[in-house]
C-alpha cells in the first residue's frame, strides 16, 4: 500500500478520528522505530498536529539512545507535534525482568500524558507484532485467551495500525522520506522476542507462506467466537457475583471453566486464567461442605461457603517501590 491508501486504511479504522481523535487529542507513544513514526505522522495527516502530542521514553540503557532522543525531538520538530521525553535509569542491581519495567513505565507516562489532555493514547503495534504476540502467548501461557492476540483498542489505549505489516509501514515511511532509528537489541537473541521473530515465524512462512495471515485471521475468528461464549457466561451469572456448587456442577465442562474464569476476573480485576484449572478442587470442596477458600491464580481466591461459589481479591505478595523519572518538554 501507499501513503495514501495506508492513511485511508486507518481512517476506515475508525481509531483515529479526523477533528480531534475522538476525545480532542492523541499521544502517540514515539520510540524512534519505523512503525512509530508511520504512526506519528499518520496521526498528524489524520487529526491535525495541534490535535497530536508524542511521548518519548528515553531509558539510557543503550549507547544510541540520546541519538534516538535527538532523532524524535527533530522528526516532532518537522511534523509541527509537541513532543514529551522522559528520562528513566534503572540501577544495574535492579532484579525483574527489563522489558517489564520499560513497558510499564512507557505505559504509566503516557496515561499521565493523555490524562492531561484528555487524549486517546496511540501505539505503532502492527499485524507483524500481532503474529509475534500470539505465537510467545501461546508458548508461554495456555488457554484461547492466548489465541486472540491484541486488540485495537482497550478503553483509551488505540492499536491504529494492527491491520499493517512491518514492511508497509517501513514503505509509507520511505515514500516520505521519513527516517526512522534501528533498535539492534531487538534482534537480540537473549530476548523471547526476538527468538520469535527470528526463529519461529520464519520457520512457520517456511512452511506455508499465508502462515501469518493463517495465524491473524484465526485470532479473528476466536475473537468472534469469543463474544459468543461471553454471551453465554454473562447469562449463566446473570449479573450475580457468585455461582451454586451445585449449579456449577450441572454446566458442561468448558462453561465451568469460562464460569469460574470469569468470577475470579471480576474478582481481581486482572487476568486470571489459572482459575479455570481448579474447577474440580473448587467442586470437591463444595461436596465436603463447611467453608473452605482456594488461592486460584493471580490475585484471586475462590471461597466456597454455603453451597456457593464466590472470589475474592487477595493483595499482591510485594509491591516494587516507585520509580522515578524525569520529564521535559
Amino acid at each position: 500500500m501507499n501513503v495514501a491508501e495506508i492513511r485511508d486504511h486507518v481512517r476506515a479504522g475508525g481509531l483515529l478520528r479526523e477533528a480531534g481523535c475522538d476525545s480532542g487529542a492523541v499521544v502517540a507513544m514515539l520510540s524512534g522505530g519505523r512503525d512509530s513514526v508511520c504512526l506519528l505522522d499518520v496521526a498528524v495527516a489524520l487529526c491535525g498536529a495541534e490535535h497530536v502530542y508524542a511521548l518519548h521514553v528515553n531509558y539510557g540503557l543503550r549507547a544510541e539512545s540520546e541519538q534516538d532522543e535527538r532523532h524524535c525531538r527533530e522528526l516532532c520538530e518537522r511534523l509541527g507535534v509537541e513532543l514529551e521525553v522522559v528520562h528513566a535509569s534503572r540501577g544495574e542491581s535492579a532484579s525483574g525482568n527489563l522489558h517489564a519495567w520499560a513497558r510499564e513505565l512507557r505505559y504509566e507516562a503516557a496515561h499521565a500524558l493523555a490524562a492531561r489532555h484528555d487524549a486517546l493514547i496511540a501505539t505503532g503495534h502492527t499485524a507483524s507484532d500481532q503474529v509475534e504476540t500470539i505465537l510467545y502467548r501461546l508458548a508461554s501461557s495456555p488457554g484461547r485467551r492466548a489465541l486472540l492476540g491484541m486488540t485495537a483498542r482497550e478503553g483509551r489505549l488505540v492499536r491504529p495500525l494492527l491491520g499493517l505489516t512491518r514492511d508497509e509501514t517501513g514503505d509509507y515511511c520511505r515514500e516520505l522520506k521519513l527516517a526512522w532509528r534501528e533498535d539492534v537489541s531487538n534482534d537480540s537473541e537473549r530476548y523471547a522476542r526476538a527468538r520469535v521473530r527470528h526463529g519461529l515465524v520464519k520457520a512457520l512462512d517456511a512452511v506455508h507462506p499465508a502462515a501469518q495471515a493463517n495465524v491473524l485471521r484465526t485470532a479473528t475468528l476466536l475473537g468472534e467466537e469469543t463474544k459468543l461464549l461471553d454471551g453465554l457466561v454473562e447469562a449463566e451469572l446473570g449479573g450475580s457475583e457468585s455461582i451454586a456448587i451445585e449449579r456449577l456442577a450441572e454446566l458442561p465442562v468448558a462453561l465451568r471453566r469460562l464460569v469460574v474464569i470469569r468470577l475470579a476476573e471480576d474478582a481481581c480485576g486482572g487476568f486470571a486464567p489459572q482459575a479455570g484449572e481448579h474447577v474440580g478442587e473448587i467442586l470437591a470442596l463444595g461436596v465436603r461442605g463447611g467453608r473452605a477458600e482456594l488461592h486460584v491464580g493471580g490475585l484471586a481466591a475462590a471461597v466456597i461457603e454455603d453451597g456457593e461459589l464466590r472470589m475474592i481479591a487477595i493483595p499482591p505478595r510485594a509491591q516494587r517501590p516507585p520509580r522515578g523519572a524525569e520529564r521535559d518538554r
